[in-house]
């Protein structure tokens, strides 16, 4: 069969039939904008794990242990990386006052974008890396920068900063109308509904007149947005440096955002409790980072010799990971604890 990607054409079809389907079928089924409630949220959750891991089956079956290792090694690091992404979106919504059912709309509408976005950077990243071994120093240390970052943050107790004054928010303002006003669950409202609401309440003013306007929840969605965007820049490359076949780095990473707007729900809850999980992904950053540098090492200068296999490097990122957990639940942070006691007491 013809080649895309590197892969058959069969693999791309079977891929996008997946992803359209479900966004589809996931978006009917929560059409009604009522509140996610955890039991749905968790459904979900591990509905999409199951899928990816149906796609690491299918991979395994029709090419080799090889390309599915290193699916779901990228497809884990996505998912692990992304939650520092979605401490970032609970700060979002609380700055707009946006509550449960309104944040599954535009999470929604942010993860398409997302999908995007992702082919963009993924295809662009790709590229660079194929242009010389050099650049592969270059991703390891863009990586293991990332992963520095993420380490000495870990702790701050700056306050939360204030989103609806973000720099892309400013931006948009200058661009768009704006109703200061939420409006049911629309992005925009015609002039026609604001003419309506303002022989009502007089105090209700707009920016300038216009055909229709940008109500809060745009706002919230181009923050939401701007932001996966900066952090798709750390994200990206260190999935490119657990395999550079384009479809397997796109798959594990989509795979792994479709499933983030019900995880963000698992996590408002499940974040307080999981607070060595950033200090794992952290380790688990320096060490691509270094897994990256050693090939790079290998092609240009013979040297150390030795490879880590797609197989070995699937059980690192899932032990470190599984250790992060496991930490969290037996040294919960101080707080945690006398939280508890307290509410026992």
């Amino acid at each position: 069969m013809e080649n895309h990607f590197g892969f058959p054409l069969e693999t791309v079809l079977i891929f996008f039939s997946l992803v359209l389907f479900f966004v589809w079928l996931d978006l009917r089924l929560h059409r009604s904008g009522q509140e996610i409630t955890m039991g749905n949220a968790i459904g979900w959750s591990v509905f999409w794990v199951v899928l990816a891991l149906g796609f690491y089956g299918y991979l395994r079956v029709r090419f080799s242990t090889e390309y599915a290792s290193l699916f779901l090694a990228g497809y884990v690091l996505e998912k692990s990386l992304s939650v520092d992404n979605l401490m970032v979106f609970m700060a979002i919504f609380a700055s707009f006052g946006i509550k449960n059912a309104l944040q599954h709309r535009i999470l929604y509408f942010g993860i398409l974008g997302a999908i995007v976005f992702r082919m963009i950077f993924i295809t662009l990243g790709t590229g660079v890396f194929a242009l010389s071994t050099w650049v592969e120093f270059v991703f390891a240390a863009i990586v293991a920068w990332t992963g520095w970052k993420m380490l000495s943050g870990i702790g701050d107790n700056d306050e939360i900063e204030d989103y609806s004054d973000h720099w892309s928010v400013r931006l948009t303002r200058k661009i768009l109308p704006i109703y200061p006003r939420l409006y049911q669950n629309h992005f925009l409202v015609p002039h026609a509904r604001y003419q309506e609401i303002k022989r009502q309440d007089a105090s209700l003013t707009v920016t300038w007149k216009a055909a229709r306007y940008a109500t809060p929840m745009l706002l919230c969605l181009v923050c939401i947005e701007v932001s996966d965007i900066l952090f798709s820049f750390d994200s990206v490359p260190a999935v490119i440096a657990v395999t550079r076949e384009p479809l397997l780095v796109y798959t594990s990473v989509i795979f792994a955002i479709l499933g983030l707007r019900s995880m963000y729900f698992v996590l408002v809850v499940a974040a307080k409790y999981l607070c060595h999980l950033e200090k794992a992904v952290a380790v688990l950053l320096f060490f691509i980072a270094g897994k990256l540098a050693l090939q790079a090492s290998n092609r240009l200068f013979d040297w150390p010799g030795f490879h880590i296999s797609p197989n070995t490097s699937l059980a690192i990122i899932l032990s470190v990971l599984a250790l992060g957990v496991v930490a969290s639940l037996v040294f919960p942070e101080k707080e945690l604890v006398a939280v508890d006691k307290n509410s026992t007491g």
